[in-house]
Parts: structure tokens; sequence; C-alpha cells
């Protein structure tokens, strides 16, 4: 029965918090942002049809999508994302020893902050934040043995506000330690050098800005309708018409548009791709060809436990631990 108590609080969380993008509010501005899309684009059949098509919603793909939520939710019930998170532990630490190191003492939490010190430290937060997605998303895609926890969300053959959350509980958890030690970090060296009596444990809450980023159309990142931003402005926001451009199997668009919100961390680093126009895009996984690779999830059970075999595979590949050489092929793998 707690368990049953602990699930509804988690689903309610994902529909009244703020902070969830699947929350009632966010999913209303959805709504109301594609009927203004709808109108604008001709009315083609009725509305109901524009936004809940059932190809879509019925597809197997979604309803795999629906059970790694929900198994992720017991997870999460369970213990198992949160006894990992360490941020605040990690500011902590870090702030005592520079100001040890320093001489300093800890400032006073309860003195007042200049609203441009407080303005100053959210622009950093949110920055910081989105730079860690960009990277816990770009490392899943370049090493090969934590590809196939990342896949198991790319496997997604139609997408859904849902698919977002299509995700393997080994890329969450890392996420959960990179995120720790890089936001952890940033905290420490901001209250030190910036803030200063600002409360340790509250500055970690600084993302109101994401506020606008679930309101203006973040659940039509993963959806089948597109919305570009044109091309003077994706080249500071991701749109979900660049996020769609992520998931597509084509090669042109193969690794490109990691980030989430900014999309100046994609031009910056070469990974930025800018359509001219819309793009037909077919969802799913491609080799470094094109060529679309055969559902390797069509299960939960196949989307839980197929990518620790083929990370296993991945990170002894060449080896003399991998089960694929033979034993010539093993002898010169060794010289």
């Amino acid at each position: 029965m707690d368990v049953m108590f602990a699930l509804l609080e988690r689903f309610t969380s994902f529909l009244f918090n703020w902070e969830s993008r699947l929350a009632v509010i966010y999913l209303c501005a959805t709504v109301v942002l594609v009927y203004v899309l709808w109108i604008a684009r001709g009315r083609s059949g009725s509305f109901t049809a524009y936004l809940l098509p059932k190809e879509t919603y019925l597809h197997k793909s979604n309803l795999v999508d629906i059970k790694i939520f929900l198994f992720n939710s017991l997870l999460s019930v369970a213990g198992i994302f949160t006894m990992l998170t360490f941020t605040p532990a990690m500011t902590i630490f870090l702030l005592d020893a520079l100001l040890t190191a320093s001489g300093s003492q800890r400032p006073d939490a309860a003195a007042p902050v200049a609203w441009t010190t407080t303005l100053l430290a959210t622009v950093i937060m949110i920055l910081t934040m989105d730079f860690c997605v960009y990277w816990i998303h770009r490392i899943h895609h370049e090493v090969q043995s934590l590809w196939p926890y990342h896949a198991v969300h790319h496997s997604a053959e139609v997408m859904t506000p849902l698919t977002v959350n299509r995700k393997h509980p080994m890329y969450i958890l890392f996420g959960i330690l990179f995120r720790g030690f890089v936001i952890g970090t940033v905290q420490a060296l901001m209250l030190f050098l910036l803030v200063g009596k600002v409360n340790v444990l509250t500055i970690g809450s600084v993302n109101a800005g994401y506020f606008l980023f679930n309101a203006l159309g973040s659940n039509l990142r993963h959806s089948h309708i597109w919305l570009s931003y044109g091309r003077v402005l994706e080249h500071v926001f991701i749109s979900p018409a660049q996020h769609h451009i992520h998931h597509s199997i084509e090669r042109k668009h193969y690794n490109k548009n990691y980030g989430e919100v900014f999309a100046f961390w994609d031009w910056m680093f070469g990974t930025l791709y800018v359509p001219a126009s819309y793009e037909n895009i077919n969802y799913g996984l491609s080799d470094e060809e094109g060529n679309r690779i055969e559902q390797p999830h069509p299960t939960l059970r196949a989307a839980m436990l197929h990518p620790f075999v083929e990370s296993w595979e991945a990170l002894w590949k060449g080896t003399s631990r991998d089960p694929n050489l033979t034993p010539d092929a093993d002898q010169t793998a060794l010289q």
C-alpha cells in the first residue's frame, strides 16, 4: 500500500510540479500552441486528429514508452536515483575547502543579496545545467560502451511528450553523477567568488528560466508536430524541429543538435544543424550510413536488459575478451 501511495505521489508530481515538463500547466500550453499551429496551417482535418493521431499514440513504440516511464517511476519510488544525488554535499564540501584554504568564514545566509547578484547566479546556473545536458548527451553518443543505454531513447519510432522519459536507468544514473560533480563545483565557486551571502542549499533551485522553456513548446520536441524558430533564433535556442532532426535516421542528421535549451553549445562545438525548411523525419535507429536498424527494444524487458549486453561487448571490443573474435583474430588483436 505504501508503494501505491508513493507511486501516486510520483505521478501527481509529474502533473502538478512546475519543474516537470509533463505538468498540467505545460500540457495545456502545448495544446494552445498546437491549436494556433493547426489554424495557421489551414485546419487540415479535425484538431483532435492533428493533436493526437491514432497511428502515433497507439503505436507499439509508444506503448514501450509508457512501460519504461512506469518502470523508472518504480525505481524512483524505491530511491534508486535519489541515493546518488549528491550536488548539495559536493557544493558544501568544495565551499568549505575553499573557505578553509582562504582563511575565510562561511557567509551569513540571512544577509541580503543584491538583485544583480541573484540574476547573475540564475544565469550561471541555467547555463551550467544546459552545458551538462549537452555533454551528458554527447558523451553517450560518442562513447561506444555508453551509447547502448541512450539508444533506448533513440529507438523510439514515434514520438510523444512521454518519449522524453524513455530513458534507460543507467543513462539517468550517469546524468545524476555528472551533474552532481559539475553543478556542485560551479555552485561552490559561485558562492565563494560571487554570491557570498546565499544559502548554499537553496541556490540549486535557481532554474526559473526553465518555466519559459517548458511553457513555450518543450513538449513538441518529442512529438509529430514540426516547429522551427527560423535560422537566426536556431543558432541561439534549440527548436522542436532541431530535436526532431537529432532523432532522425538520415545520415546528414547523424550526431547533430545535442542541446536542450541553447543551440550555441552545438554551434560552439561543431554539432549544430539548422534546417533551411521543413524536413520529413523518420525516427528510430540507424547505422552510420543511415540504414535503418531493426527495433532492438520491442519490449520493456529488451529495453532494460539488451543495453547491458551491448555495452559489455563494446567495452571489450577488439580485446582478448571480445566474444566476436575467433582465436586467430584474437592473437592478431593482441599483437
